[in-house]
């Protein structure tokens, strides 16, 4: 895949979540929730600063992320579903 997010967007891919619980309880399709939690795939170079200077991201490829239930724009690339979002929805990264 290529495709190179702008300035301070990232491209998500999220991560499934299980389909059972811990107690062994199956969920069925019609009341998981999306997860929000992903996978980096791609990041922009950067936020422009009003000095003209590129402010870089602290998001790199390959970090799990949290991210609000509502935030970025989904997008299906390849057959595949990705999100894109800016920098700032992200809540944290996942170490």
């Amino acid at each position: 895949m290529k495709l190179r997010p702008l300035q301070d967007r990232i491209l998500v891919q999220r991560v499934e979540e299980e389909t059972k619980t811990k107690g062994g309880i199956i969920i069925p399709d019609t009341a998981k929730e999306k997860p929000a939690e992903g996978k980096v795939v791609a990041v922009g170079n950067g936020k422009v600063a009003d000095d003209g200077n590129r402010i870089a991201l602290e998001i790199k490829v390959d970090d799990r992320i949290l991210f609000g239930k509502y935030s970025g724009t989904e997008v299906k690339i390849e057959g595949e579903e990705y999100l894109i979002m800016r920098e700032d929805d992200v809540l944290g990264v996942i170490e």
